[in-house]
């Protein structure tokens, strides 16, 4: 009874692989439904089948969990985009999948790593500065928002080479 019970109630672990183009309709849902201007399929499939792209995937049981993905350019790396289905957020999930992904940025040869991120977006900007990022730069009116307003894009670095 009590395996039943934990089958019903506790959610498997997230597994951590590579992305594949086979992906790319799930990645476009997560990022539609994570951001303002979502990606196609097209456009992740695209991203997915190009050389200087690295993405990473979570799956908990059957179900897509969430996404990184960064392009590179010589040794260095941007950050395209980190999504977390809304069902796994809270847990550490965008933590474990950033760690795994500068890890293999790193074995790959990267040096240092960019990204933008919304001003406002407060989890994200407090998981990469746990991750060590620092703000370079910021975009000022970068991020449409609600109501007409705009938000900054904080530039953010972090050297791992």
């Amino acid at each position: 009874m009590i395996g039943f019970l934990r089958r019903l109630f506790v959610r498997p672990a997230p597994v951590l692989s590579d992305a594949q183009p086979r992906d790319a309709r799930t990645i476009a849902a997560l990022h539609a439904a994570s951001f303002r201007r979502g990606w196609s399929e097209q456009e992740v499939e695209g991203l997915l089948t190009d050389r200087a792209v690295v993405a990473q995937r979570a799956l908990a049981g059957r179900r897509f969990a969430g996404f990184i993905m960064s392009r590179l350019a010589a040794d260095e790396a941007e950050i395209l985009s980190v999504a977390v289905a809304r069902s796994h957020q809270g847990r550490g999930l965008a933590r474990q999948l950033l760690n795994l992904h500068l890890r293999r940025l790193a074995g790959l040869g990267v040096r240092t790593v960019f990204l933008e991120v919304d001003e406002h977006n407060a989890p994200a900007v407090k998981l990469y500065g746990r991750a060590g990022f620092r703000e370079v730069s910021r975009r000022a009116n970068y991020y449409p928002q609600a109501g007409g307003k705009t938000a900054a894009a904080l530039v953010l670095r972090r050297d791992i080479g």
